[in-house]
């Protein structure tokens, strides 16, 4: 098996780090809005996403780095 360059394995890691934050980021942008519309005390829709969609990608995660 070739071993893989230093940089591309940078590249990979770092594409992999903004992923996660833009889906964090959106997910919570979404749970907020929702939580405005619905009038909501309490950021129910906020932390529902925001933790729906790290799991997500964390299973995302460590499905492509056993590949």
């Amino acid at each position: 098996m070739k071993e893989e360059e230093p940089q591309n394995n940078f590249l990979k890691y770092s594409s992999l780090g903004l992923q996660l934050l833009f889906t964090i980021g959106v997910s919570a942008w979404l749970g907020l809005k929702a939580d405005q519309y619905f009038e909501l005390k309490f950021p129910a829709f906020l932390l529902t996403f925001t933790l729906l969609s790290f799991g997500g990608y964390m299973y995302k995660l460590y499905r492509s780095l056993n590949e």
